[in-house]
């Protein structure tokens, strides 16, 4: 508890490492051969729409049960499910005739042990770390995922290459692997609370309802990572715009994660807590819009892949600030239901951000898809600043915590 080297974070940090590389070499690896097969922007969109359904049809349900039940039991059974989907989807896809009905149900049940096993995760870390490192945590942990997302779209790059359609055997033991780090982190009892069921229910919405600043950042991001977001259409910009292959997509699809990873080791290796919090997420939200509007008109391969890395150097800013309001404000009875809650904003965003980038990509072409996107990234931002002003005013987040734990 009072180390960033303990057993249970060491173990967590692994597993999130090997869930982040499963995860990524699955939607490269999908992206890839689906738009092989199709030709279709439509059909990278229909993957966004599978994941994310989950997270809409099973919300309370995997909030009630993260806060109900011991949360490591969660994550491990998750990591059976998930695996236990991706290996179907890699028996559906050596097929010569793939059954897509079949094929986008395997992705939707993935989907559901992501719309469990994301919230399980975030309130899991509060539990094994202390409060005073807290925010380092947070940083390292996103840190790993986004060092996983450089690593796993490498590897299925180059494993699409030698084994094709195969691949998806390594991605379930990469994600079954989650389950050596799982070993390491103790059982923990959740305080149970009494009362109305639906109230217990509802109790992580009106929480993040009753908190506008939480609110505001969660808001922010869904609407402007939502619209803005490039990533579903990588395998279409590397194919159609910048005219390269599987090796070059895997580097584009690992560019972010490269940004995110330099960015998080700075924040989590500095000495003392980030002051002007408010300032630095409206800078980081700033260049993050400028980068997909950057992607948008390029047509050179380096600079596409420097946009990437800005994309997501500044997103890494954004997401630290927002996940350590959300975390160090949230009880502990209503971590999992308030998670459930932050993984609804984030599935929509990402995910959502997929079905509306393939979709309008099938409508209006991909470059202009982009290039709007990035047009209303920038007038949502200015939007938030009026709508949600105390946002961008917060100094340190330990003073938010202190305030919101004294009203």
């Amino acid at each position: 508890m009072n180390s960033l080297l303990s057993r249970p974070f060491v173990g967590y940090l692994a597993a999130r490492i090997a869930l982040g590389i499963a995860n990524t070499m699955l939607i490269v690896a999908l992206g890839w051969h689906l738009y092989e097969l199709t030709g279709d922007p439509w059909s990278l969109a229909l993957v966004g729409l599978m994941q994310i359904i989950p997270v809409y049809v099973l919300f309370f349900l995997s909030g009630y049960a993260i806060d109900r039940f011991p949360r490591v039991w969660v994550v491990r059974s998750c990591a059976v499910l998930e695996a236990s989907a991706v290996i179907s989807i890699g028996q559906v896809l050596t097929q010569e005739k793939p059954d897509f009905f079949i094929l986008y149900g395997l992705i939707f049940l993935h989907g559901a042990g992501r719309a469990f096993h994301g919230p399980a995760l975030h309130a899991i870390v509060p539990n094994i770390v202390s409060p005073n490192l807290l925010d380092r945590a947070i940083a390292m942990s996103s840190t790993s995922w986004n060092g996983a997302s450089i690593v796993g779209p490498v590897i299925a790059g180059y494993l699409i290459l030698m084994i094709d359609r195969q691949i998806y055997h390594a991605i379930a033991l990469a994600s079954a692997a989650t389950l050596i780090g799982y070993l390491f982190i103790p059982s923990i009892k959740i305080s149970q609370e009494k009362g109305d069921k639906l109230k217990t229910l509802l109790a992580g919405i009106k929480y993040v309802r009753d908190k506008p600043i939480i609110l505001g950042g969660l808001t922010i991001d869904l609407l402007m990572v939502g619209l803005g977001s490039v990533m579903v259409l990588l395998p279409v910009f590397a194919a159609d715009i910048l005219n390269v292959g599987p090796e070059e997509l895997g580097l584009m699809r690992g560019m972010p994660a490269l940004g995110s990873v330099l960015m998080g080791i700075f924040l989590s290796t500095r000495r003392y807590e980030m002051s002007g919090a408010g300032a630095k997420l409206w800078g980081s939200l700033i260049v993050f819009a400028s980068s997909i509007l950057v992607f948008s008109i390029s047509e050179i391969l380096l600079l596409s892949l420097l946009a990437l890395f800005f994309y997501g150097a500044s997103d890494m800013v954004s997401v630290n600030i927002r996940m350590g309001m959300v975390q160090s404000t949230t009880p502990e009875h209503l971590r999992g239901r308030v998670a459930a809650v932050n993984m609804l904003f984030i599935q929509t965003s990402n995910e959502g951000g997929d079905v509306r980038g393939g979709a309008l990509a099938g409508l209006i072409g991909p470059i202009l898809t982009v290039l709007v996107g990035g047009v209303m990234s920038f007038g949502f931002l200015f939007w938030s600043r009026k709508q949600f002003p105390d946002l961008y005013t917060l100094d340190k987040i330990s003073d938010l915590s202190r305030k919101i734990r004294n009203e």
